[in-house]
Order: structure tokens, then C-alpha cells, then sequence
């Protein structure tokens, strides 16, 4: 066995022994690095006479590319181990059941919201929706609750830090009754141009669902919450309307008829007469015991004149619900905040 022979067999050994690629690379400065012992080989051909240089210098690079050959099996060695141990760790058990995609649902006050819209619908109402954020006027104003009146600390708000062009503060709207006076106003023109061609008046018949606002927050309510207001304005209708309406209403979203429904006098500004609507249910948890589910009330004249329409003429009347309580009552849930939650632990029962 020639020098070169050792030497290639040297480098081979040393490269298998290295058990990472770092330690291979130290071996390979050992034998190809520039103070290795192949480079110290290429280095002595210029001490031999120029006849024994050329076969020299070609058994040193064949011997040369044994080594490389050898470093780049090593290299491709460890890769391969380094692979198969990630893929090891990383190995999947195709025998386990597949991981199942849970399909999405309604959320129960969405259900809630959409049954309202389709009972109402078949009595002939329209759904109206409208921002969020209002003016001071339309919260309250418009609604017989002129400035400084106490009855605008029952619906405490959140206000924003804008004014609008009349420089009147905006707010996050207490209720969504803000919707009867832009429904309504977007349609006085209708009823005034019906009036001079001698048409019959059409009925302005809303409701108007949505999202609303107040500084509350305990077990029965939540800062955010939804609100569903009402309104049936023309020129005969009265008060037996509203409680033919509602009592209908409750019975069809409760799906029994047996319900008892009082009307029991009460105040709001927008409305004269007012009247809370208290349920109580023949049987279930709540049996015989009264809960209030709404207000409501013949439309006050002032809102009729705010309405764009004239308070001699037309009359009708309003109510607000609260499709969150509605929810808690129609599921049993006792605890409104567990709506808002976004426990799916929770949700996923209604889906």
C-alpha cells in the first residue's frame, strides 16, 4: 500500500468517525484544509525535478478526489440521519381518527334576531337598519327627551368625542328608537304626496333591530346589547292594535298559547299612554311568574311631529324589546353575559 493509499484510508476512517457535521468539518481541515495533509502534498511538488512532478501531482489529485469523494458520502450520511430523525419525531399516527372540522352555527341571539324578523314579516312589517353611532337629537331629542330632562338618566350612554355638523355631541345610540324617526321621516314625503292626490295614506309598519348601547353591566345585562323597536303609525290605529300585535307576537316566538300577557301602566317620554309587557308562562321554570319582555305605548305627539307627520292626523303606537331577554327565556339561560362570552363550550349547544 502506497503513502497516498494510507492517506486516503486515513481520511475515510476519520471521516466516518465524526459523528456530526461540525466534527466532520474539523476532520476535513485535518486532510483537505489549508495546512492538510493533502495540501501539504500539493505544496512539495514544486521541491521535485520537473520529470517526477507530473506523475506525482497526478497521483496526489486522484488521491485528493478520493478523499472529497469520501468527505461528500459522509456529508450525505449524516443529512440522511439528521432527515430521518426529524421525520421520526415528526411521525404521524395514520391510525388515529381523523381530526373532525366542527361546522359553524347561528349564534342564539342570532336565531334570536332572525325569528323576530320572520314573525313580524308575515304581519306586514318592514326591518329598518341604521347606524350606530347618533346624533344627540335623534337619541333623545326627537323622542321627547329635550335637554336637561331626567328621563335621559334612565338610558345612560356612551358618548363620542365628535359633534356633527350642527355641532350636537354623537353617541352610541341607547336604543335603536332613533330607526322610527329615520324610517319614518324617509317616508313623510309618501304620505304627503298621497294627501294631494287624494290617495289612501299609506301606513308607515317597522321594526328595527340592531345593536345598542348603555353603561350596564351584571348578570341580566351587558354594556352592548341588542334591541328590537317597533312602530305601526297611520290614521285608525289604536291601542287594542298593539296588544292583537304583541300578544300574537309572543305566542308565536314562545310557540305556546299557553301565555298570559298583562299590559301594566308605566312612563316613557315617546310614548302616552306607556305600558311595560309582563309574560308569565302556564308551566317550566318560570310558571306563574310574571317577567317583563317589552315597553310600549301610543306614539306621543311630539314624536309624530318629529316624524314629519301631523300629530291631528295620524296616531299609532311603538314598543321596544330586548331579543337578548327573549333568548335567556326562550333557552333557559340564566346569565346573559354567557351570550357574549364566546365560550364555544357554550355556543355549541344552540347550533
Amino acid at each position: 500500500m502506497t503513502d497516498l493509499d494510507t492517506l486516503v484510508h486515513a481520511a475515510a476512517a476519520s471521516f466516518a468517525e465524526a459523528p456530526n457535521p461540525a466534527e466532520l468539518e474539523n476532520a476535513k481541515a485535518r486532510f483537505l484544509g489549508k495546512s492538510g495533509r493533502v495540501t501539504e502534498l500539493l505544496k512539495g511538488l514544486a521541491q521535485l525535478p520537473p520529470e517526477e512532478k507530473k506523475a506525482r501531482g497526478a497521483e496526489i489529485n486522484r488521491a485528493k478526489q478520493q478523499v472529497e469523494a469520501a468527505l461528500q458520502a459522509r456529508r450525505d450520511a449524516l443529512a440522511a440521519q439528521e432527515l430521518d430523525a426529524q421525520l421520526r419525531a415528526e411521525a404521524l399516527d395514520v391510525t388515529l381518527p381523523g381530526r373532525h372540522r366542527g361546522t359553524g352555527g347561528l349564534h342564539p341571539v342570532s336565531r334570536t334576531m332572525e325569528r323576530i324578523e320572520a314573525i313580524f314579516g308575515s304581519m306586514g312589517f318592514d326591518v329598518a337598519d341604521g347606524p350606530e353611532i347618533e346624533t344627540d337629537w335623534m337619541s333623545f331629542t326627537a323622542l321627547n327627551n329635550p335637554e336637561n330632562h331626567p328621563a335621559r338618566s334612565m338610558q345612560d350612554t356612551f358618548y363620542v368625542d365628535l359633534k356633527d355638523a350642527e355641532g350636537r355631541w354623537l353617541n352610541l345610540r341607547p336604543h335603536t328608537s332613533p330607526m322610527q324617526v329615520r324610517y319614518a321621516r324617509s317616508h313623510a314625503a309618501r304620505h304627503a304626496e298621497a294627501l294631494a292626490q287624494g290617495r289612501p295614506i299609506p301606513e308607515i309598519r317597522v321594526i328595527a333591530p340592531g345593536r345598542t348601547y348603555r353603561v350596564d353591566s351584571d348578570a341580566t345585562h351587558s354594556p352592548m346589547f341588542h334591541q328590537c323597536e317597533g312602530l305601526w303609525i297611520g290614521e285608525h290605529i289604536a291601542f287594542k292594535d298593539l296588544k292583537a300585535v304583541f300578544s300574537d307576537f309572543l305566542r308565536q316566538f314562545f310557540e305556546t298559547d299557553a301565555l298570559d300577557v298583562r299590559f301594566r301602566p308605566s312612563y316613557f317620554p315617546f310614548t302616552e299612554p306607556s305600558a311595560e309587557i309582563d309574560i308569565a308562562f302556564a308551566s317550566g321554570p318560570n310558571k306563574g311568574r310574571w317577567l317583563e319582555v317589552a315597553g310600549s305605548g301610543q306614539v306621543h305627539p311630539n314624536v309624530v311631529r318629529n316624524f314629519g307627520l301631523d300629530p291631528e292626523r295620524y296616531i299609532g303606537f311603538a314598543f321596544g324589546m330586548g331579543p337578548d331577554r327573549l333568548t335567556m327565556l326562550r333557552y333557559g339561560v340564566d346569565d346573559l353575559r354567557l351570550f357574549f362570552e364566546s365560550d364555544l363550550r357554550f355556543l355549541t349547544q344552540f347550533r
